[in-house]
């Protein structure tokens, strides 16, 4: 067997590939013998069907099987010849085989990026010391306070104004009959001036007072965010059941209690400020490694696979799937495709690929290796992180063993980035104003 390597690119190659002709007679000499033993065919006994019968009435059938088998043997040994570490799965457009004469086909591979050594000792990284202030702790009591806050019937007898909380009943009707999209709905809450269904039907709950009932029309636009919905004229009828108010709990120890398993206000606070500074050594941490990426990247340019980028689009895609199917929507309701999807996130999933890349190249490079010890806190730290018995989460991976392979390149991607830090020289600054104030 003859092979040669086309060069399209550093990551996609073209084999030439040629079966010598003594391989093909062979071949299909043993798929027409196999057959003539089992063919059953009106005129002959089994096992005694002139080849010439076999060829004319399985020719086509054979060809197949026959071609299939050699480009599946052939290519396996090519890539053993090549020392081509492909990725994906080979593109191959089969042609005719012949009874006579050797086979000849093409097969384009990407394989993956071969990248020198790489140099990450030193790197100069700036580290932002972010720090938690009592405005910070202040803005989450009051939106705490917010969200525990309680409507009540106004006191005061006046018709309903922008701004206030209103209890309604309302159904819609599309030419006039109900419409699924604006089904009857009772007791609903509201805030006028916030327009959770649209404007213009806030603006004609402006002036009800309580019991009345209301006939009106709503021309709903046509970038509306739900499709079915978009440049329809829906008649809605509505009854006004209640003006209410927002009455805001103190914050205090009560609070506290309330809102979940502190028993003062001090030791709310606190657990406010434990997670503000959870967040903020995450976003440090993240802010890192985008400094550590974009100095490697730019000290190690080559190309990817279109393949490995495509395996991460993918990744992204199903994601934001699984978001949408958690909140009981779908992409479609809110005007995505897949393909628009794909559209936006092909880059961020390029920058990822290119990532894992690199870090590849520094596991192997350091020869980084994950000890039983290692893999022990990991998962001990993704139970913490789950909330969930470590027991529970070892079960899950003795269960799907492919996942903890993938689990420990995750450990050792975080070891190789342990070890850039470690080997960099890191500059401690303070958040620049407009930092502080994005914070506020």
């Amino acid at each position: 067997m003859q092979v040669s390597v086309e060069d399209i690119n550093s990551v996609k190659k073209t084999l030439h590939i040629e079966i010598p002709e003594e391989t093909v007679v062979q071949e299909l000499d043993k798929a027409y013998n196999k057959l003539r033993k089992k063919a059953k065919v009106k005129g002959f006994r089994t096992g005694k069907v002139p080849r010439s019968v076999v060829v004319r009435l399985f020719k086509k059938d054979v060809q197949a099987d026959v071609t299939s088998s050699l480009i599946q043997s052939s290519f396996l040994d090519a890539l053993k010849k090549t020392d081509l570490k492909i990725v994906g799965t080979p593109n191959v457009d089969p042609p005719k085989l012949e009874a006579t004469g050797p086979y000849r086909y093409d097969a384009t591979v990407e394989i993956s990026p071969e990248l020198e050594d790489i140099e990450y000792r030193g790197l100069s990284l700036k580290r932002t010391n972010y720090k938690v202030l009592d405005e910070e702790i202040e803005a989450q009591l009051k939106m705490l306070q917010k969200n525990m806050a309680r409507h009540q019937k106004i006191a005061e007898d006046r018709p309903a104004q922008n701004d206030d909380f209103v209890l309604i009943d309302y159904e819609g009707f599309k030419e006039g009959r109900p419409f699924a999209e604006t089904a009857k709905t009772e007791n609903f809450n509201m805030k006028i001036g916030e327009g959770p269904i649209i404007k213009d039907f806030d603006d004609q709950l402006i002036s009800m007072k309580p019991g009345d009932k209301k006939d009106f029309e709503v021309k709903f636009p046509q970038d509306y965010f739900n499709k079915k919905l978009a440049d329809l004229d829906i008649s809605f009828q509505v009854t006004l059941h209640e003006i209410r108010e927002e009455v805001f709990p103190e914050i205090d120890d009560v609070l506290a209690k309330k809102a979940g398993q502190y028993e003062s206000l001090d030791e709310l606070k606190k657990a406010i400020s434990d997670n503000l500074e959870q967040g903020y050594n995450k976003r440090m941490e993240q802010e890192l490694h985008e400094q550590i990426y974009k100095e490697l990247i730019s000290r190690s340019d080559f190309e990817l696979p279109d393949v490995m980028v495509d395996m991460e689009l993918e990744g992204i895609i199903e994601e934001a799937e699984r978001s949408f199917a958690y909140r009981n929507i779908s992409m479609e309701d809110i005007g995505l495709t897949r393909e628009s999807i794909a559209e936006k996130y092909r880059d961020t999933a390029a920058k990822q690929v290119k990532r894992h890349v690199l870090l590849g190249k520094l596991i192997d490079q350091e020869s980084l290796t994950i000890s039983d010890d290692e893999l022990e806190d990991g998962l001990k730290e993704m139970a913490d992180s789950f909330n969930q018995p470590i027991e529970q989460i070892k079960n899950y991976y003795n269960q799907n063993k492919n996942k903890i392979e993938y689990f420990k390149h995750t450990l050792l991607e975080k070891k190789a980035i342990k070890l850039i830090i470690d080997s960099s020289e890191i500059e401690d600054v303070e958040p620049q104003k407009e930092e502080a104030a994005a914070e506020d």
